[in-house]
């Protein structure tokens, strides 16, 4: 049957298996990035972890432990294993997945269908994908339905699992729980900022804090770039919150 479907369809199982390597990629970042979330859980609740700068230093560092860890993906059928990325093609976590992820669920994502027009004539959609601004960053947080913008489903599963401490700031507020989703998604948005200020503190060409000005100034050409991006984010509204 599949000999049939491949002959038919040559482009098919090629597609499969290339989905499949994406989604074993996606795993073993989540895996990385699973561990330093419940690290940085137990942190705060044993009081080492108070304030968003140790936040942030706490996630560089779990990044920058497994920056080099190898993105591989052989799946065994039956007795045979099939090397679909092996080691040896290089591919690491950090700058084959955390990046890339960053960059596409944080800051580009997509627009999603009855927000905006896909009419090109509409020129509501940038021509460059580089210059797309739906990600997590960007999106309101309104509990609309729409998956994305920003999912709904995602503050409702946040919401059967919120510690303690964190439903007693929710309490806190003037509406309570009324707005309960919205606030997670409020709370979501702050974290993946604090992700995001790790990955570029990371990824600069030099340590922030070098005294050598052509070290400097590398360093301001890279952050006025990301800066760039930030204008139009929720960065200035999470903060008030």
């Amino acid at each position: 049957m599949m000999g049939g479907i491949d002959k038919i369809f040559p482009e098919f199982l090629p597609e499969q298996v290339r989905q499949l390597a994406y989604y074993s990629g996606l795993g073993q970042f989540w895996r990385v990035m699973s561990d330093i979330f419940m690290s940085l859980s137990d942190a705060y609740n044993q009081g080492k972890i108070t304030s968003i700068p140790q936040v942030v230093e706490h996630i560089l560092n779990g990044l920058v432990a497994d920056a080099s860890k190898p993105i591989t993906y052989a799946p065994q059928i039956g007795n045979q294993r099939y090397d679909i990325i092996p080691e040896s093609v290089g591919l690491t976590f950090l700058m084959d997945t955390g990046v890339p992820y960053v960059e596409a669920v944080f800051f580009r994502g997509t627009p999603f269908l009855g927000t905006v027009s896909y009419n090109a004539q509409a020129y509501q959609i940038p021509y460059e994908q580089g210059r797309f601004a739906y990600g997590a960053l960007y999106a309101d947080p309104l509990p609309i339905g729409g998956a994305g913008i920003p999912p709904t489903l995602l503050m409702q599963d946040m919401l059967h699992f919120l510690p303690d401490y964190l439903q007693e700031v929710y309490q806190r507020s003037r509406r309570g729980e009324d707005d309960v989703r919205v606030r997670i998604c409020q709370t979501f948005q702050k974290s993946m900022f604090c992700v995001t200020t790790a990955a570029i503190v990371g990824l600069a060409p030099h340590p922030l804090d070098t005294t050598t000005p052509e070290e400097q100034e590398a360093n301001r050409v890279y952050l006025e770039t990301w800066m760039d991006r930030f204008i139009t984010s929720r960065l200035g509204d999470v903060n008030k919150s």
